[in-house]
Parts: C-alpha cells; sequence; structure tokens
C-alpha cells in the first residue's frame, strides 16, 4: 500500500468518525452527510483496489500491445 492510499484511508476513517461523534453532539442531522460520504469513498475505493488487482496492475493499452 502505498503513502497517498494509506493517507486516503486515514482521511475517509476521520471523516467517518467526524459525523459519527459530531452528529449526537451536536444533534445537527447534518453531519450524517459525512458518514456517508465517507463510506461512499470506501466503498469506491475497494471496488478500486479489487479491480487494479485482478488486472495485475496493467492497463488496457498494455493488455492489447504486449
Amino acid at each position: 500500500m502505498t503513502g497517498p492510499l494509506k493517507a486516503a484511508w486515514v482521511l475517509t476513517g476521520f471523516v467517518v468518525l467526524a459525523g459519527v461523534v459530531l452528529w449526537p453532539v451536536t444533534g445537527r442531522p447534518v453531519f450524517a452527510v459525512f458518514i456517508v460520504l465517507g463510506l461512499l469513498t470506501a466503498v469506491g475505493a475497494v471496488i478500486t483496489g479489487r479491480s487494479t488487482a485482478v488486472t495485475g496492475d496493467r492497463t488496457s493499452s498494455e493488455e492489447e500491445n504486449p
């Protein structure tokens, strides 16, 4: 896992954690958006990670022209 990827996961976790903490503390449901966006970001990262693992980090042009 590269440094920027680790940083992205940390940021995603922070956003979700901020939403989980601030929503009940402030009572403002706008912080639910933090949770939803953080989870969507995590799901997108997992899906993207799986697609690159399956292709072996090769682009489609590399696969067509070895």
